[in-house]
């Protein structure tokens, strides 16, 4: 049976046989990250300037918008289910596979929605349209891990692992900033008629050839000699989530917690601000959307400054540190947020700052914990759990609660996430420590490379 795709063929085409330096790795990560944070953002713009008003017509504005935002939460649900499914999927037919039907898919999947007819043409069938999509959109995500990050960890000099751990997460301020950048010219230089009619279909429709792209960089990494042997030495190999689980469950719990401060402040400085300003004061959209795409920037800058940070102090170090400075940033939240157009800005910019210095190192810094064999899949579902639990309700619930309650409420959802993450940090360096009184205790099947995972 075939293993492999025409993308694949092509992409091994151009690949080298030589060792992968992690310079080249971290494009290819960059690049792939970059596209999928696209589709999830432009999905999380459209979720506030547009479904209200074009799939839930029928109820006020603020009531749409919680709405959609239920809608939005089904990705995040899907996602590991997803894993699950293209973890099977990798098992079988190999990882250039995997990929191909989970990049395809998630832009197909976003690609569809600039097609999908509104509330008014169709009635509830739109809405079940678009939970479809957004259903696919997940389970796409879930599949779109590809180890990539693993090995550019594997291959990254031991000094310099903070560096390139933060590389991948670049991915994310780039997504924003493509997908703020494209709604705000249509949202700018169109009348409210002409975006709600077609101008928000444009960054919809486009994911598909970006992410066509990113598949392309990706994959001729993948099918390189080196990506290769790393699977060989089953350090990137997908196995049995039952057997994962069994033999180390508590791994994957302690870092599905560890980023929850970063997560949680993940949409509440990019979805959730947009829906308050956008419902609850005078601001337009489109002003707004270029001081977040101004925030992105100051993000992509903390998250490079966290790469140099954490080699000097340690990525947990730096963890913990900013969970407190989200805690901190949390108090005065309210204040900010609900204050006027500077406060807006200086919320936006302060939490970006703190979500890059955060998200910078929030992924897969307990990986290491890991027995080889089980590091793939474990990573994987990891942080599937830590956006569903951390960021997949947060513009749901933000909204709802500060519409009813108050500004306040989100400090306080804010502030639960900073204690989750510091929680989980000194629960995983207990671990740390009660496991290295214990001799190493063999993996089953895993030969010479068998022992205790090693903690960083």
């Amino acid at each position: 049976m075939s293993t492999s795709t025409q993308l694949e063929r092509d992409a091994r085409l151009v690949s080298t046989d030589h060792k992968v330096a992690p310079e080249e790795i971290a494009l290819g990560v960059v690049i792939g990250r970059s596209a999928e944070f696209f589709d999830f953002f432009v999905y999380g713009i459209g979720s506030v300037l547009v479904f209200p008003h074009v799939f839930f017509p029928f109820v006020d504005p603020l009531t749409g918008t919680l709405y959609s935002f239920m809608v939005f939460s089904l990705a995040f649900i899907a996602r590991p289910i997803g894993s699950m499914i293209f973890m099977t999927v990798d098992r079988l037919y190999g990882r250039g596979v995997k990929l191909t039907a989970a990049m395809l898919l998630l832009g197909f999947s976003t690609a569809v929605i600039s097609f999908l007819p509104g509330y008014e043409q169709i009635g509830a069938a739109s809405i079940f349209l678009l939970g479809v999509c957004r259903v696919s959109q997940g389970l796409a995500l879930g599949g779109a891990w590809d180890g990539l990050a693993s090995l550019l960890s594997l291959n990254a000099p031991r000094n310099r692992r903070g560096w390139y751990a933060m590389m991948p997460q670049l991915g994310a301020p780039f997504g924003f900033l493509l997908a703020n950048g494209l709604f705000a010219y249509f949202v700018i230089n169109l009348s409210e008629e002409d975006f709600l009619s077609w101008g928000w279909r444009f960054p919809f429709y486009v994911a598909f050839t970006i992410n066509v792209v990113a598949l392309f960089a990706r994959l001729r990494l993948v099918v390189t000699d080196e990506f290769v042997k790393q699977l060989e030495t089953r350090e990137l190999e997908p196995t049995s989530v039952a057997d994962m689980f069994a033999a180390q469950g508590k791994f994957v719990l302690i870092g599905a917690f560890v980023p929850l401060a970063s997560f949680a402040l993940f949409h509440l400085v990019t979805i959730f601000p947009l829906s308050w300003v956008t419902l609850f004061s005078d601001r337009s959209a489109g002003s707004f959307l270029l001081v977040q795409c101004a925030g992105a920037v100051v993000g992509a800058v903390a998250i490079v400054l966290s790469g140099l940070i954490a080699d000097r102090i340690g990525r947990r170090p730096l963890l913990a540190i900013s969970a407190g400075l989200i805690a901190l940033f949390s108090a005065v939240t309210p204040f900010l947020l609900g204050g006027n157009s500077f406060g807006q800005t200086a919320f936006i910019v302060l939490g970006f700052g703190l979500l890059g210095l955060s998200f910078g190192q929030a992924a897969g810094a307990v990986s290491s914990n890991f027995a080889s064999q089980y590091r793939y899949t474990g990573a994987a579902l990891s942080s599937d759990l830590s956006w569903l639990t951390g960021a997949g309700f947060a513009p749901l619930v933000a909204l709802g609660l500060s519409s009813n309650f108050g500004l306040g409420w989100v400090s306080v959802y804010l502030l639960s996430g900073a204690v989750c993450t510091l929680a989980a940090l000194l629960f995983n360096k207990l671990e740390i420590h009660e496991g290295s009184s214990k001799p190493p205790a063999p993996v089953a099947g895993s030969g010479s490379r068998a022992g205790a995972p090693v903690h960083r």
